[in-house]
């Protein structure tokens, strides 16, 4: 993770959660945000240690994963520019619940999570958006819980990679068999077999962890229907096809 040149307040809002606020609170905010630059593979912070920072992603992407026995991992939750890594603190957590592994690098804003308890203990309407947000960050986990425990493996990677082509709005992405079997909790056997069923289908081509979504409709007829409602619940809108 490198430290970045402090961004104009026009990249600030590139956020959607930071561009939520009024001019004058977001001015009071700016001054507390340390821009910084994120890796893909990077933990931002560990399920069960303390959550001394809080990150509000631009052009990266964050997978937030379960974790049992320190070992199996399950994503839960995925955040772009439309949310916040640390949401939790608004609600009096100082643990992290989750492992928040970066999955496409890019540009974050963090603040330190004392000084963003304070903030928001101050800042009714910044209380107001977190709230909203934090209900549909517990939306999404719940939906991809029961997907996760109901539906087939390659229904489950189709609501995956779309979700992952509105957050990203791309149909192009780096995805290794690796991360993708840490997201869904399965081995990496399955994730090979269930893409080589969408490549064969002819909706995705996916070759050395490169991804591209060739029909993004017959995808989403491929998977579940949590793929409606997790995207409802917290991803970006999608509108047509992506350049």
């Amino acid at each position: 993770m490198n430290h970045a040149a402090p961004p104009p307040i026009a990249e600030h809002n590139s956020n959607l959660l930071l561009a939520a606020l009024p001019p004058q609170e977001l001015a009071r905010i700016l001054p507390l945000l340390d821009p910084v630059k994120v890796e893909a593979g990077d933990v931002l912070c560990e399920a069960g240690d303390p959550l001394r920072t809080i990150y509000f992603p631009h052009d990266c992407l964050i997978s937030l994963m379960g974790v049992a026995g320190g070992r199996m991992t399950l994503e839960v939750g995925l955040v772009g520019r439309e949310g916040m890594v640390g949401a939790t603190v608004a609600l009096g957590h100082d643990t992290a619940q989750v492992r928040a592994i970066v999955q496409r690098s890019g540009s974050a804003s963090r603040m330190d999570s004392v000084r963003f308890r304070a903030e928001v203990a101050r800042n009714t309407t910044l209380q107001r958006v977190l709230y909203r947000y934090t209900d549909t960050l517990l939306a999404q986990a719940i939906q991809i819980a029961v997907c996760s425990r109901f539906h087939v493996l390659e229904a489950r990677l189709a609501r995956s990679l779309l979700v992952t082509r509105d957050r990203l709005r791309s149909d192009r992405f780096h995805l290794t068999h690796e991360f993708l079997a840490h997201a869904l909790g399965v081995r990496r056997v399955g994730v090979t077999k269930a893409a080589s069923a969408l490549q064969q289908q002819g909706l995705i081509n996916y070759s050395r962890g490169n991804i591209e979504i060739l029909d993004p409709e017959g995808l989403a007829a491929a998977s579940c229907t949590c793929y409606e409602i997790v995207r409802e619940a917290g991803a970006l809108p999608v509108h047509g096809a992506f350049v």
